[in-house]
């Protein structure tokens, strides 16, 4: 556009100075007209031949005006200019003419040329200068509308650029656009690599991000089988420690079992809280929420069928998790596993989606939690009662996990009138 703006300026500017130099050869030309038409008259002036003049030079305020000035007689006025005369000012002499400019009759702004001529050689009073002047509008008028063309088409000139241009950027940054598409795929876990074909410039470019998630893949991979073998590497010579407590009762016992029990906690704690921050680096995670929850209800539904609960288990087929199934079936299985502890004879599991989260709840018809008891629970980790069996981590460790997914977990009453979890996660529809 700026290039545009400055190219009509320079055109602008030299359709002006062509239009006043035509103009300038034109006056010119009618000052050899009107000096062919000079002839000495005998009184000591100047005779006019009309053939060789222009018939504006006879018309009053014709827009083209003429004068003869001689030393001798004081000047003579052409009939054009009527009782005016013109005087002539910023005078630039350009070989035998001198051009300047003067103001003319009724407003007028004149170009004015003049040249001494002798039209008597070898007598003082044959000394004459002819002055020729035309009015500047007729050049105006020309560069106004030679200006008011180029901006239509300039502007239009410049709409067209500025579409091509769009068109260009458009059709030129298809494929990259693609990469984009394919990236988010990847980020929602719709897909596991840049797939597609795609120009020779952006192969390189898919092939490298390909590899780039392959190589990440493979590095939370390692990582996560070195926690596995230092989480079973600590666990056997804690199950010794456990075992040799047991065969050895009395105070020393309890004490080592306590602090056996203790890093058993610790242990599954921090194991399942790295699975799930490795989880979290993989793109491409997508889990199906109902596959999983009728497997863990199941599952789950045999371990607690001798106490009769029963576990009421309801998901859409189409809602998928934005991440591993092993850390939501750790969620989702603490979640449920605590509600059949509590349930006198049923637990309810829904699966819900909005406003792009997951979001998942488990009730069950059990004593319930007062708030208190809730906040002890859900935010501090505490056991409320050591006789129900288990470690006390399951709630803990679905904290700690959603967090790590941008998710959140929280405890409330339940309808039906124990206590309702509450897990919002990232979700894929």
């Amino acid at each position: 556009m700026l290039g545009l703006l400055v190219g009509g300026a320079v055109l602008s500017n030299a359709f002006r100075l062509a239009a006043q130099n035509s103009f300038d050869a034109a006056l010119a030309s009618d000052m050899d007209g009107l000096i062919a038409a000079a002839e000495p008259d005998p009184g000591g002036g100047v005779m006019l031949q009309s053939r060789f003049l222009n018939h504006n030079f006879t018309r009053v305020y014709s827009g083209l005006y003429d004068q003869i000035r001689s030393g001798a007689t004081g000047g003579q006025i052409s009939r054009s200019l009527f009782d005016h005369e013109i005087v002539p000012v910023n005078q630039v002499r350009q070989g035998a003419l001198t051009w300047g400019e003067a103001d003319g009759p009724e407003g007028q702004d004149l170009r004015v040329v003049s040249r001494r001529v002798d039209l008597t050689p070898g007598q003082a009073s044959g000394d004459y200068t002819f002055l020729v002047a035309g009015d500047m509008a007729e050049v105006e008028r020309q560069t106004d509308e030679f200006n008011v063309t180029l901006i239509w088409s300039f502007a239009l000139l410049g709409l067209g650029l500025i579409a091509a241009i769009l068109l260009q950027v458009r059709i030129g940054l298809l494929p990259l656009r693609r990469v984009s598409e394919a990236l988010a795929r990847i980020r929602d876990g719709k897909a596991r690599r840049l797939d597609g074909h795609f120009p020779t410039e952006i192969e390189p470019l898919a092939t490298e991000l390909n590899s780039l998630i392959q190589h990440s893949e493979e590095v939370v991979g390692r990582a996560r089988t070195h926690v596995s073998n230092l989480a079973h590497f600590l666990k056997t010579p804690l199950s010794v420690l456990a075992a040799e407590a047991d065969a050895e009762p009395g105070p020393l016992a309890q004490s080592v079992k306590r602090q056996v029990f203790s890093m058993r906690r610790q242990v599954d704690h921090y194991l399942s809280r790295a699975r799930a921050a490795g989880s979290l680096d993989v793109l491409g995670n997508r889990t199906q929420v109902c596959a999983v929850m009728d497997d863990l209800a199941r599952v789950i539904g045999r371990i607690h069928a001798p106490r009769g609960i029963v576990i009421d288990a309801e998901c859409a087929d189409h809602i998928h998790f934005r991440g591993e199934r092993q850390d939501l079936e750790e969620m989702l299985g603490n979640l449920i596993d605590n509600g059949c502890k509590w349930a006198r004879t049923r637990v309810r599991v829904r699966c819900e989606t909005g406003a792009g989260r997951l979001v998942l709840t488990v009730e069950d018809d059990g004593p319930g939690l007062s708030a208190e008891q809730r906040t002890q629970v859900g935010e501090r980790g505490e056991r409320l009662d050591e006789t129900v069996p288990g470690s006390g981590l399951g709630l803990a460790i679905v904290r700690d996990i959603s967090k790590l997914y941008g998710g959140f977990f929280l405890l409330d009453a339940s309808p039906m009138g124990g206590v309702l979890a509450r897990l919002e996660l990232p979700v894929i529809v």
